[in-house]
């Protein structure tokens, strides 16, 4: 794995004034950076962000993608739909979507394995609530999760990211220490390991509260390899000072 990987996540924000400034503002402070940066933008706004990003550094991505290829699945956008917009990445399994949407680890892999037959690199969210946390079980249910996933994509698992999110620490302000997330992402480096010789190539980024602020401590541990990045990465300063952090 070549340099680090940071990716924002814009969630169900934006307008079409609003990215197009924002989207200018991070083109124009890449030109320094060392990392590959990406955004993961709502679909309705794929084809705009294609066409600003589409001379530059920056990647772009969806915020899910569908367990189906096609058909009577109304709302629903299947990742040949994503591919045609030249779709670099799709999160799947994000804490959102398991928690209001009743996604189970089995449909998460599904939709990880849709993306990849359809040339997308799946961005594979696990990680736990505050509840399983306090209660011990942390390495349970991360390790359970990322199983589905390995099960069902065993034969090319090399070709996904896989993203911790601590429930607790999404939108509240809290953060896990970088000892915390370390310890958990070593687990998930050696679940993968397990899995495929070519572990080492799969990204593993940090997705709990990432900011401009403790963004270089995260990424000086051996095993974050970037970050998914949620309300940092609406504010062009903000998304970039992260980017500055994870190009050394």
């Amino acid at each position: 794995m070549h340099g680090k990987l940071i990716v924002g996540n814009w969630k169900m924000n934006g307008s079409l004034s609003a990215n197009q400034e924002l989207v200018r503002q991070i083109a124009e402070g890449l030109s320094d950076a060392s990392c590959r940066a990406a955004v993961c933008v709502p679909s309705v706004y794929l084809s705009q962000v294609q066409q600003l990003a589409a001379s530059g550094h920056l990647l772009w991505g969806a915020q899910d993608v569908s367990a189906h290829e096609q058909g009577a699945f109304t709302g629903e956008v299947s990742a040949a739909m994503l591919r045609e917009f030249g779709v670099r990445f799709a999160i799947v399994g994000h804490s959102e979507r398991r928690q209001y949407h009743g996604e189970t680890d089995a449909l998460v892999a599904t939709k990880a394995q849709r993306a990849l037959a359809a040339g997308i690199t799946p961005i594979v969210c696990v990680g736990e609530t505050l509840q399983e946390r306090e209660a011990g079980h942390t390495e349970s249910v991360v390790k359970r999760q990322l199983a589905a996933v390995i099960q069902t994509n065993g034969h090319c698992i090399s070709e996904i990211v896989v993203a911790y999110e601590p429930v607790w620490a999404i939108g509240t302000g809290k953060t896990a220490s970088p000892e915390q997330a370390q310890q958990v992402h070593a687990l998930l480096r050696a679940q993968l390991k397990a899995a495929t010789e070519q572990s080492q190539r799969i990204p593993l980024l940090y997705g709990g509260s990432m900011n401009a602020a403790n963004a270089a401590s995260l990424l000086a541990q051996n095993d974050i390899d970037g970050g998914l990045i949620g309300g940092a990465s609406l504010k062009a300063a903000d998304f970039l000072s992260i980017i500055a952090a994870a190009s050394p």
